[in-house]
């Protein structure tokens, strides 16, 4: 069998897997990293977002062989341990852009992937836009969004997230 190796969440990993071995098995399985989701094995849903040499990619149509040499970084990445959250962590928890939490690693992980390719200052359609292929079942995006936007101004700013007065 091959040895994948890799950078992920800035710590050198490998392991033997076998060819046809998905990012998102390699993370789940040999790593233990379970913050990435496998929503439909399809690239459809966004819940296995991850960042793959900073570009976001769904990890459950990606071979773990591709990502040879690669630097990976998945929701545990995101916030030291024992720090405090990423700013757009921080965003969705404040903005209560969360209900089940099933779609929220990928939704964050593809939100910040908005942010570097995008900006920090996001309009509502923008997001909404941008947020086609993540799916989240339980909230009806309105708080995604919020969050959003306000993780995006948060990370320009490099301080704390508030929610705005409604």
């Amino acid at each position: 069998m091959p040895v994948v190796s890799m950078t992920v969440n800035g710590k050198p990993v490998s392991g033997e897997i076998e060819a046809r071995t998905l990012l998102v098995q390699f993370l789940r399985e040999n790593l233990r990293l379970t913050g990435t989701h496998v929503g439909c094995d399809t690239s459809q849903c966004g819940a296995c977002v991850v960042h793959l040499d900073g570009i976001a990619v769904k990890s459950c149509t990606t071979l773990a062989l591709q990502c040879e040499g690669a630097h990976v970084t998945t929701i545990e990445g995101l916030a030291d341990p024992d720090g405090p959250l990423h700013p757009m962590q921080e965003a969705f928890r404040e903005h209560h852009a969360l209900q089940c939490g099933f779609c929220t690693p990928g939704m964050i992980m593809a939100a910040l992937d908005i942010v570097r390719r995008r900006g920090h200052d996001l309009d509502e359609r923008t997001i909404r836009d941008e947020l086609d292929g993540n799916i989240c079942r339980c909230t009806g995006y309105h708080n995604i969004v919020k969050a959003i936007a306000a993780g995006a101004k948060a990370m320009a700013k490099g301080g704390p997230v508030r929610q705005a007065a409604e």
